[in-house]
């Protein structure tokens, strides 16, 4: 049987080398054009058998291999790695980890391997950047094997020292692992092969062990799949002359122009026609090609290619692709059943948006990674809609909405003023904005603590007016009339018979939030803990609830007449369960 090329997955820490290993492969420098150097979204370079012959000849000479080349994706990090997903499994056939010799194992790393792990997909480490050894002596394009023994004594004491090191982290950890060259078994050792990707060194041997486990251990499994194709989109984006489009790994079957294929959306599947298929020259990167794409009438697994279609409207990145076959509701089951996020969410959390599928849940592992609780999530540009939703809820330090990859529409600019308790944070990286967002969150933590000292109890007396029900629970949002006192955020409400019906989460004029609302004002109020027609209903007195000390403090102040009343009227539905409240 015929062997497709198979799926090789880049992963590792922030800044150890991905992108630069892959641009080293093709001779590209898609490196220098991601933001702040690091790989924002997922992209994919076919590398054929025969550019694998000239890197690694002086290896294996003559020798040659039964597979076609490999498919690499370059991943912005481990977790858009478990989000490109094929039959319920990894979507790659094979992984590389890259972790940079200098800084050693990251936390990310042994994330990493935990996930490779669990998804049982093959995988070698890429020890980079062994040219900033002290003292190495730098060949450009050399295997590894090669340049090794070029190396003085001192440069190859300080690489053991580090290589070693490395190796005795991931046994501490559970994983046995050795050079590339030196292991018996690769089914019982993770083998490591030194590389430079700046410079090229180590490259044939890296590619050498990729085609090498591939054919020995993974031939059967790469057999080539007939019928209709399946794949994974990748991106969905507007091409100058083209228009929409949208970036996809076929992993099986075969793809026709003119075929009917159903795409994965945030709603029902989506049912649509290709128009045309766009491949990437060998060695070009699918994001960003040097070459124009070769149209093609049909594509075989497994392919990173752009399609054209008659509609992608609501199409997500990271889900799946079916051409829909002789069996097109078989198909559209199992493109509903793959497209699901897997955000975990809060009643109380910040909201964030990103770009694509893929952008969303890595800022959601990375939010969830930090402490960052999630309320809701969408994706798309940021809208004046979404600045109203996420200021009316939460605490201080939630009510932000955290956008990845994405700005704000004209009119979520020009209202965004009239919001000023919400907080906006983007960036294309998403290690920046979790950074932002914690060092502006233990400000804001700060701020409330002085102000919370700064504030004084109050007594405060509402009355829930009808037809003025906005939500009826998780907040509960209704419309008061302040009948006496003041009332606040924060504030612990209860109502004629003493019982606790919940606390003030916020307090609105219109769209503007309010620190406060005194006697005679009609607020709209959000309140935590109720429910509309069973704890509260229209018409309802309900009291601010003080301490019986701050009663006692009040009593010795100028406070008006007013104010006396609403305190007397609170020390008698006390007194329903404790004679002596207030006393």
């Amino acid at each position: 049987m015929p062997t497709r090329q198979p799926i090789v997955s880049v992963l590792g820490h922030v800044d150890h080398g991905k992108t630069t290993l892959l641009d080293q492969i093709r001779g590209t420098a898609v490196v220098k054009k991601e933001a702040g150097a690091i790989t924002q979204h997922i992209g994919a370079t076919e590398v054929p058998i025969e550019h694998i012959y000239a890197v690694c000849k002086q290896m294996i000479g003559s020798k040659k291999f039964d597979m076609p080349g490999l498919l690499f994706i370059d991943t912005p990090g481990h977790q858009s790695f478990t989000s490109l997903r094929a039959r319920g499994g990894s979507l790659a056939d094979l992984a590389v980890l890259v972790i940079d010799i200098n800084e050693g194992i990251m936390p990310q790393t042994l994330e990493s391997i935990s996930i490779l792990k669990r998804f049982k997909t093959p995988f070698i480490i890429a020890v980079n950047k062994v040219d900033l050894i002290e003292d190495w002596t730098v060949n450009k394009d050399e295997p590894f094997a090669l340049n090794v023994r070029k190396q003085s004594d001192k440069a190859a004491a300080s690489f053991d020292d580090k290589f070693y090191k490395i190796i005795g982290e991931l046994y501490e950890h559970g994983y046995t692992a050795d050079r590339y060259d030196r292991i018996e078994d690769f089914t019982k050792s993770i083998a490591i092969v030194p590389i430079s990707a700046k410079n090229g060194i180590g490259l044939p041997d890296l590619l050498l062990m990729l085609i090498g486990l591939a054919q020995r251990f993974l031939e059967d499994t790469l057999e080539k799949e007939e019928g209709p194709a399946k794949g994974v989109i990748l991106e969905v984006k507007e091409e100058r002359g083209l228009g929409q489009t949208v970036d996809v790994i076929i992993y099986a079957g075969t793809l026709k122009k003119g075929d009917t294929v159903i795409l994965g959306t945030k709603g029902k599947p989506l049912v649509t026609k290709v128009k045309a298929i766009l491949k990437p020259k060998p060695l070009d990167e699918i994001r960003d090609p040097k070459d124009r794409f070769d149209s093609v009438k049909e594509v075989s697994a497994a392919i990173g290619v752009k399609l054209m279609c008659q509609s992608l409207e609501g199409v997500v990145s990271g889900g799946p692709l079916r051409a829909a076959g002789a069996n097109p509701d078989e198909a559209r089951d199992e493109v509903s059943n793959e497209t699901k996020v897997n955000i975990e969410l809060k009643d109380d959390g910040i909201y964030i948006k990103a770009d694509a599928l893929g952008s969303l849940e890595a800022l959601a592992y990375e939010c969830n990674k930090a402490g960052i609780p999630i309320r809701k999530y969408d994706t798309g540009l940021i809208s004046r809609k979404d600045l109203i939703d996420a200021s009316a809820y939460g605490e201080s330090v939630h009510r932000v909405i955290m956008g990845f990859n994405v700005g704000l529409l004209p009119d979520a600019k020009d209202a965004q003023p009239s919001y000023p308790n919400l907080k906006v944070f983007t960036s294309d990286v998403v290690y920046r904005l979790i950074e932002e967002y914690t060092e502006w969150m233990e400000e804001e933590k700060r701020r409330l603590d002085e102000e919370k000292r700064s504030e004084f109890a109050f007594p405060g007396k509402v009355r829930l007016l009808p037809n003025c029900v906005f939500r009826a629970s998780k907040p509960a949002i209704v419309g008061v009339r302040v009948l006496g006192g003041r009332i606040r955020p924060g504030q612990s409400l209860i109502d004629i018979g003493g019982n606790t019906v919940g606390k003030i989460r916020s307090i609105r004029d219109g769209e503007e939030s309010i620190k406060e609302a005194i006697q005679g004002d009609e607020k709209a109020v959000a309140i935590d803990g109720p429910t509309v027609g069973r704890q509260i209903n229209e018409e309802d007195i309900l009291y601010v609830d003080l301490r019986e000390t701050s009663i006692k403090e009040m009593e010795k102040m100028d406070i008006t007449e007013d104010d006396r009343m609403v305190i007397e009227e609170l020390k008698e539905i006390k007194r329903k369960t404790d004679k002596f409240w207030g006393m």
